[in-house]
């Protein structure tokens, strides 16, 4: 099955979180602990959560 505009669109967009989750990543061995405490808070509370519209995927496509 081909893929669609939009879910091409889609998948870039992933491709695009992935790589802000990369550069977090890499920075992180330069945080200090309560930096470190403060951006999981935050990441935490962050809506939409990237496991949230996972968990929305897989229930939605069953």
């Amino acid at each position: 099955m081909p893929a669609t505009g939009e879910l091409i669109r889609m998948m870039n967009y992933v491709d695009d979180i992935t790589a802000t989750l990369r550069r977090v990543i890499a920075n992180v061995p330069y945080m200090t602990e309560e930096e470190k405490k403060r951006l999981a808070e935050y990441m935490r509370k962050a809506d939409p959560s990237f496991d949230g519209l996972m968990q929305r995927l897989e229930k939605e496509s069953k």
